[in-house]
């Protein structure tokens, strides 16, 4: 009986620690029509070859009134790269396009909408200073939120 238990209680160790290597490699961040992620900080993992980050809006508002996107940028770049989104405007998700400071970006979505995005897992380093961000005017300061990588 002691036997069956700790095979069982072993089973289950290694299937949550696979569970959480693979949960590792996405983010599932939810906003509202309030101008919230639902979390301030997401953890992934560097050796991860691609990682995925899932948008879910779970307002109301149409996307011209409140639409919101993930921005995946170094920390020191969010101010500028949310700058310059407003510049790129609403056509361009409030990405400036094919900039090389964005890592990665989801579309812009409306309530109701989800959406994600995937990039190579090498464009993060461990222990680097990465933010995620919404582009949408005014947004950013709010939303906003850090990405934490580790080995």
């Amino acid at each position: 009986m002691k036997t069956a238990l700790l095979l069982a209680g072993l089973a289950l160790a290694g299937v949550s620690s696979h569970a959480f290597a693979a949960d590792n490699c996405t983010v599932k961040i939810k906003a509202n029509d309030a101008m919230q992620y639902d979390i301030k900080t997401a953890t992934v993992s560097a050796s991860c070859p691609a990682i995925t980050i899932e948008l879910t809006h779970t307002g109301k508002m149409p996307v011209a009134a409140m639409g919101h996107n993930v921005v995946v940028s170094q920390t020191v770049l969010y101010d500028a790269i949310a700058r310059d989104g407003l510049k790129a405007g609403a056509a361009a998700g409030y990405v400036p396009k094919n900039d090389p400071r964005v890592i990665a970006a989801t579309a812009l979505i409306g309530g109701g909408q989800s959406t994600k995005t995937t990039f190579a897992g090498s464009r993060l380093k461990a222990g680097g200073d990465y933010a995620f961000y919404c582009s949408f005017p005014g947004h950013a300061t709010l939303m906003r939120g850090k990405l934490i990588v580790v080995k």
